[in-house]
């Protein structure tokens, strides 16, 4: 146990490689870094990246979708928007072939934040199950389970709002299990001097599949009608599963077509942090150490106004700046095509930094958590002041939600600083707590904007540059950057 006892006490601030224990130092260096192009774990970041893209695509899909869905004669909320209408593209026919529905602000809210409940759910069953099982059939089939009730979610709507929510909740268990699994498959497939890379080229296909989403959202509503949103994006998932199911392996050594040289590189890399197959899993450590509660607030934090703007973005474009259903997506798309450009930017940073030995793990977790909450807020918060301004408004918006980027590498994948082993049931943990956010965020800021004043989404910002500043600061006081004693393979056998 010695040999861990000071890991709170950030060993790796010491260190020129941090993470890796004095003994898989040695064993890194005879093992020579296995190059990165064509290689399978970059192949493995990519085509996780094309799920991701699927994933937001089908999770963000309504917020555009919902704008045309909406009864205008009798929703008085969107009859008009508080500044001047913008008339682009005026030749063109806006097709309203779609059914329209009478749904009020209240209803809206609900629909919008459905998906979170039954998201919340499968959190950290999907960690557990990653873990134990493997992560590649458990992401695959859950993303196809959402593709599914994507599919089926005009016929839903169609019926009723309640069986729109019931649908939308069925598409959130089935996404629920996918950060889990994909962080319990990095703990096998990740370099630990390369995990800032790796997880952020994988995770930005969040942002780049809102990027996509809104934008192709508001052209199909546009020159089709809405209920293609759902089948369009539906086929591109089906894609992806196929591509998943006959390319992806578990783990290095079940990959039939890795080099043996990436293979002993990988593998030699984790060896010392990484044990997939211990029989015991210390809840009580995990539930009781301040580094995890470090990340589970940060990630509360962060994802308040990431889920606020991920949901009401197009309506406040609506209701307030006076977009088009067009235009709406498009410009709706500019702060998730900022944050996907400054998270892959900060991944190659923040690994340059540690790899150079200029910074430590925690130093660099911790800044780049600060830069992309605190800078969000105050950009946020001054959107609100924008008025009618329409330049100024998309500019804040999008610098506010561009430097959001850098938490993909900061507090983001902390979970495989401090618990690599357990990395999956982590993360499911933290975004359980981070899932919150979701359900209630879009349904307390309904209720605050329900006369849809510039005022009221005054209140809705400022609330949500509160939080992400509190989680800024708890994360920077509590963050680690060091494996946790607890999450050594072997540390149970030691203390019994």
């Amino acid at each position: 146990m010695e040999d861990y006892s000071a890991s709170d006490s950030e060993p790796d601030e010491h260190h020129q490689h941090p993470l890796l224990h004095s003994g898989a130092s040695n064993d890194r260096d005879k093992v020579e870094k296995a190059p990165a192009c064509c290689s399978s774990r970059y192949s493995l970041a990519f085509l996780s990246c094309f799920g991701f893209i699927v994933v937001y695509a089908l999770r963000v899909n309504l917020s555009v979708a919902m704008v045309d869905m909406l009864d205008t004669k009798t929703d008085d909320n969107s009859s008009s928007s508080v500044c001047p209408e913008h008339k682009g593209h005026s030749a063109l026919i806006h097709n309203h072939t779609g059914k329209v529905y009478d749904w009020d602000s209240e209803t809206q809210g609900w629909i919008l934040g459905s998906f979170f409940y039954g998201y919340i759910v499968t959190q950290i069953p999907g960690g557990y199950l990653a873990r134990k099982h493997g992560a590649k059939w458990l992401l695959g089939l859950g993303i196809l389970g959402t593709v599914i009730f994507t599919m089926l979610t005009p016929l839903a709507a169609s019926l009723g709002a309640g069986y729109l929510i019931a649908v939308r909740v069925l598409e959130g268990l089935g996404e629920g299990v996918t950060f889990p699994a994909m962080h319990a498959m990095w703990a096998s497939w990740a370099p630990p001097l390369e995990r800032s890379r790796l997880l952020t080229i994988s995770y930005t296909g969040s942002s780049l599949g809102t990027v996509l989403s809104l934008p192709l959202s508001g052209l199909i509503c546009y020159y089709l009608d809405w209920t293609y949103v759902f089948y369009i994006f539906g086929a591109v998932g089906l894609l992806w599963f196929f591509l998943w199911t006959f390319f992806v392996s578990n783990t290095p050594d079940s990959h039939k077509t890795i080099s043996e040289k990436e293979r002993r590189y990988i593998n030699s890399s984790l060896k010392s942090e990484v044990s997939t197959f211990a029989k015991d899993i210390p809840w009580c450590s995990m539930f009781t150490s301040l580094p995890v509660w470090a990340i589970v607030v940060a990630h509360f934090s962060y994802n308040w106004t990431f889920y606020t703007l991920l949901t009401l973005l197009p309506t406040y474009m609506r209701t307030i700046l006076g977009f088009s259903i067009q235009q709406n997506g498009m410009l709706s798309a500019l702060p998730y095509l900022g944050s996907w450009f400054l998270a892959l930017l900060g991944g190659q940073l923040a690994d340059c930094l540690r790899e150079r030995g200029l910074f430590s793990t925690v130093v660099v977790r911790k800044t780049f958590s600060v830069i992309g909450m605190v800078g969000p807020a105050v950009f946020l918060v001054s959107a609100g002041y924008t008025g009618c301004n329409y330049v100024m408004a998309v500019a804040f918006l999008t610098v506010s939600s561009a430097l959001g980027g850098f938490c993909s590498s900061g507090f983001s994948i902390n979970h495989l600083d401090i618990a690599p082993s357990y990395a999956g049931i982590l993360l499911g943990i933290s975004n359980t707590f981070a899932t919150i956010p979701g359900m209630v965020g879009p349904v307390i800021a309904r209720a605050l904007t329900s006369s849809n004043t510039i005022e009221e989404w005054q209140t809705v910002f400022y609330i949500s540059a509160a939080i992400n500043i509190l989680g800024a600061i708890f994360f920077t006081i509590f963050g680690k950057g060091a494996v946790q004693p607890w999450a050594v393979p072997g540390y149970e056998s030691h203390i019994q």
